[in-house]
Order: C-alpha cells, then structure tokens, then sequence
C-alpha cells in the first residue's frame, strides 16, 4: 500500500516530467529538421507536429493543442501572422512565438497585435530558443535581445501620444499588480506576494486592462518598463 508521503512524491515526479508540446511552423524542411535536432536535447521538450504553411499550422493547433506554436512569418498559402490571428482567437491556450530572420519593428509590433506571445530570431542560438519556449508557456513574453530595444523605443513613442494609457489611472494597489505582473509572476504567485486571493489579482488585472486599454503581458510589461513602475525587466524576458 503507498502512503501519503510516496503518493505526494510520485505526483510530483509526474509534474516535473511533464512536457513542453512544441508544434513547428516553417515552409523550409531544412529549417525545421535543424530546429528539432537543436530543441530534442531538451528533456522538457515535445516535438509533437510541424507544418509548411499557415493554412497546415491552422489545421494543426486545432488538431494537437500544442503548448507552444513555434511561427515563420513569410510562408506559402497564407502568412504566420495571418495564421497567428486566427489561432490566437480559436485556441488562445496556445502560446505562439514567431521564429522568423527579420529583425524589423514593424514584424515585430504586427505579431504582439496579432497575438504572440514573443518574437526570437532564427540566429538566436538553442538555449534562447529554449527559454523562449519556457518563458511564453509560463505566461510571460520574451524577444530576442536584439528587438527589445526597438520594442520599448516604439511603444514609448505611442505611449506619449496616447492619453487614454496614463499611470495615475490606476490605483496605488493596481501599480503593485502591475509591477509584479511585469515581474513574470503568475496569478497565483502575485496573490501569494500580496497575501490575497487569486481572483482578488485577476480582478485587478482585468481592471488594469481595462483602465489602460492594453490587452495582454506583453503590453502590460512594456507599460510598466516605460513608465518606471518597475526599474527594469530581465534582458530577454520583458
């Protein structure tokens, strides 16, 4: 008979082996075998599908559920962003991160509005690419380090002409939230951090959208870097 202890541990084994599912989206089949050779070193990842066109990645999230979409932009049939909008609405469980040659600002602003979750260059060597796949499966965003910059220059240059997105339109205790938010903690990790409840976070995180007019972390955390409600982000992670 298995004790509490044992059934505690072997639950916990159970979590901790769980998988990444990484669907890969690329019309070139060089390009896609060298990513799952350099990603299939990693324990924690699950190459469970590719696809050569958008209109094949559509298809396929709707089929595996896939953790994490690992996105070209420029296919065949129909375009990553394109793809990127329609899985963001029929899947949003999905976090799609767009794997792409183009270090372009526009690209980059066109997919958080199309719903990524991060945008990493395909020169970025393996272990970015890894804890890219991490990083947006956990909740957060992530950029390559050499768009971060562009990133934060284009939404501080919007943020100045937009006078719906000030910070004294949320409360002091929504400030708090929004640091931690753009900290990466999760729902409960903040909740934890603030000694309250989990939907106590979720409320004021729908508030801060709403007061805001941003609508998803990635927004949310650039919000915070620019507007110095938290002093900085991690390099790769904002």
């Amino acid at each position: 008979m298995v004790n509490l202890e044992c059934r505690s541990t072997i639950g916990s084994m159970a979590q901790a082996i769980k998988k990444i599912r990484v669907l890969l989206v690329d019309d070139h089949p060089v390009v896609r075998v060298g990513i799952k050779a350099s990603l299939e070193v990693y324990p924690g990842i699950k190459i469970v599908g590719e696809a050569s066109d958008g209109r094949e990645a559509v298809r396929k999230a709707k089929q595996l559920s896939p953790d994490v979409i690992l996105m070209d932009i420029h296919m065949p049939k129909m375009s990553g962003l394109e793809a990127t909008k329609i899985i963001h609405k029929m899947a949003p469980k999905s976090k799609i991160l767009v794997h792409t040659m183009y270090d372009n600002h526009s690209y980059v602003m066109e997919s958080i509005r199309a719903g990524a979750q991060g945008y990493i260059l395909k020169n970025s060597p393996p272990n970015e690419l890894h804890r890219a796949i991490e990083s947006v499966t956990q909740g957060n965003s992530f950029f390559s380090s050499s768009v971060t910059q562009n990133v934060l220059e284009e939404y501080a240059g919007n943020s100045k002409t937009s006078g719906g997105r000030r910070a004294t339109d949320i409360s002091p205790r929504e400030r708090e939230v929004l640091a931690l938010i753009a900290e990466g903690l999760s729902n409960k990790d903040a909740a934890e951090r603030l000694c309250v409840s989990v939907r106590t976070i979720e409320s004021h995180r729908e508030n801060i959208m709403r007061k805001l007019d941003l609508h998803n972390t990635a927004w949310l955390t650039r919000y915070a870097v620019t507007h110095k409600i938290v002093t900085g982000a991690q390099p790769l992670k904002i």
